[in-house]
């Protein structure tokens, strides 16, 4: 039988060669997919590094439930993974297996990493109940989740974000519970209803374009963020000294379900304006905004309504 999963690379191919080292008798041709670099993703923005996460539970519940059983990853490494187009895959699956720990007893199952033990029950047909999927739960947690989930993340969004990195870390979360927290918070996210009610109201100015640097940003030319909507774009640009104005563009990130080409200078910005009751444009999913730095006495300046 073979695993059909979006987060699992397509094998495109195999070949059979017995004329070179008999050791070596297959080789395989599986999609093409770029490594994965923890310190690059590190400086990308939340909500990428979020979608990878959410990918990789998403990859994790499939193998828990999957037609062969439960499905470990014996060589849980960030270098099993790649990216393709954007989303993250496993390439590597010569190590997983479906055999689950054998037992007589809940002494037999304690299933250990360097820092952390945790007991499990033994079943009444001898097999450590759910050994696998956790060892895949807790090996996301301590490669994936502490490092790509908290840093930057929306205010709002760090106690859910914290609750799942308690539960994963303990383990109290099998991987049912972990999909619905982070489906839970990409509702929020997705909905914005994670931001603060709160209304700006703006200043007339003369516009002029002028980028600034901030991090995490989406283009190392400028400062390029996702945001919701305008207001949430006037509320960082307010926490931010630097920044004086900013545009929102039409280009949306993936949380916005549209499928547009890179941004490029073809790409249409829409001006920035809050009217005088504090009501700005109704953007139902996250958008990029541009922010510049301040220019004259002529900049906005924004305060809360």
């Amino acid at each position: 039988m073979v695993l059909v999963e979006k987060s699992v690379s397509e094998l495109h191919g195999q070949c059979y060669d017995r004329s070179e080292d008999p050791e070596i008798r297959v080789t395989a041709m599986l999609e093409l997919g770029s490594p994965l670099e923890m310190i690059q993703l590190l400086q990308t923005p939340w909500e990428e590094r979020f979608k990878i996460c959410l990918s990789l539970v998403k990859l994790l519940f499939y193998l828990a439930h999957s037609p062969l059983g439960s499905i470990v990853l014996l060589d849980f490494q960030p270098r099993q993974f790649v990216m393709v187009d954007g989303n993250l895959k496993v390439t590597d699956m010569d190590d997983a297996s479906t055999e689950e720990l054998s037992c007589k007893e809940d002494n037999d199952c304690t299933l250990d990493f360097p820092t952390k033990s945790f007991p499990l029950k033994c079943s009444a047909v001898g097999k450590c109940e759910g050994i696998n999927e956790k060892k895949n739960l807790f090996n996301a947690y301590r490669y994936f989740f502490t490092y790509l989930l908290p840093h930057s993340a929306p205010p709002s969004l760090r106690p859910f974000l914290s609750d799942i990195l308690n539960a994963t870390g303990d383990l109290q979360y099998g991987i049912n519970e972990t999909l619905e927290a982070f489906e839970k918070v990409l509702h929020l996210y997705k909905s914005g209803l994670y931001l603060r009610s709160v209304q700006y109201v703006t200043i007339p100015f003369f516009f002029k374009r002028e980028d600034y640097k901030c991090w995490p940003s989406y283009s190392h030319l400028g400062c390029l963020l996702s945001v919701h909507g305008a207001e949430e774009a006037a509320a960082i640009c307010n926490s931010q000294s630097q920044c004086q104005s900013f545009i929102v563009t039409q280009r949306r990130t993936w949380t916005g379900e549209l499928d547009e080409p890179p941004l490029s200078k073809q790409c249409v910005p829409v001006t920035f304006a809050i009217n005088s009751m504090g009501q700005g444009e109704p953007i139902s999913s996250s958008k990029l905004a541009f922010l510049f730095p301040f220019q004259d006495a002529h900049s906005p300046r924004f305060r809360v309504a």
